[in-house]
């Protein structure tokens, strides 16, 4: 299971602005209603008002404090100005400069609710969120990253470093795999696992695994294709797969080990650990 599995741009656009926001954006991330205008009100200065407005719509967007507070696109910053009628954005620079803009993160984390990510209980709630999700469905890493992401932002949880959130679903999802290979391989008896891995053996005097035979069906419609077919159905019987219970594992989760069963090459699947042959086995079945 690969541990970084983001592109260097993917990596890049992490936790930071990316272009101009729509107008949707806009209005939903950077609009200042009643209780925003009340904690702002009392500050006398434009860079002081604009500054800790910049901070407290970033958060909501995009989940995390700017090193430079200030690195934001021009729209959201006239956006704001005009709400506070601040004429001349430009005071910016003092608040860039300023101390207080660290007072202002600690400020917006009390006042608004906002957690960092190793603060508990929120902590533990998302590795239970994120292993749940790894365990019911088989989004690829880099969905699983962007769900992961919006999960956090909508709790008010500060994004991690982007390696963090990487490592953290890369683990979720392979303890969530391991899990269901133990499980599957624990299904059958030890004559059916020991027929299974007849599967990749390829027999005396033959050239092709039992596996590439029988996941190899019919092409065409013909007497001898029925023939093959019922064959090929009657070899599949053998295993007495059809009575295994697998109502307990994910629909999705099944299909993927089934689709990769039937895919690999033999040599590939002999490498993997018996739990997971098993597994495969079955769910190709």
């Amino acid at each position: 299971m690969p541990v970084e599995f983001l592109t260097a741009e993917q990596r890049s656009r992490y936790g930071c602005y990316v272009g101009e926001p729509s107008p949707e954006q806009l209005a939903l991330y950077f609009h200042l209603d009643d209780r925003d205008r009340s904690l702002l009100e009392p500050r006398r200065h434009d860079h002081t008002r604009l500054g800790f407005a910049l901070q407290l719509c970033t958060v909501r967007f995009l989940g995390t404090f700017l090193s430079d507070p200030t690195d934001v696109p021009h729209s959201v910053i006239l956006t704001l100005a005009s709400q506070l009628n601040v004429a001349d954005p430009g005071v910016l620079s003092r608040y860039r400069e300023g101390q207080m803009r660290y007072d202002h993160i600690g400020e917006i984390k009390r006042r608004y609710g906002y957690q960092d990510f190793s603060s508990q209980p929120e902590h533990f709630r998302f590795l239970r969120w994120l292993y749940t999700r790894a365990w019911w469905s088989e989004e690829r890493l880099t969905v699983l990253f962007d769900l992961a992401m919006a999960r956090l932002i909508d709790c008010k949880v500060l994004l991690p470093g982007v390696s963090v959130l990487e490592r953290l679903i890369s683990s979720a999802r392979e303890h969530a795999s391991r899990r269901l290979w133990r499980l599957l391989s624990a299904i059958p008896t030890l004559p059916q696992r020991a027929l299974l891995e007849t599967l990749l053996v390829v027999p005396p005097g033959e050239r092709q695994t039992p596996l590439d035979r029988l996941r190899r069906g019919p092409t065409r419609v013909s007497g001898p294709a029925l023939v093959q077919a019922l064959h090929r159905v009657d070899a599949i019987r053998l295993f007495e797969m059809e009575h295994l219970d697998l109502s307990f594992v994910p629909r999705g989760r099944l299909r993927a080990l089934a689709r990769h069963a039937t895919t690999a090459l033999v040599q590939n699947l002999r490498q993997l650990t018996l739990d997971r042959r098993i597994a495969k086995a079955i769910a190709s079945k």
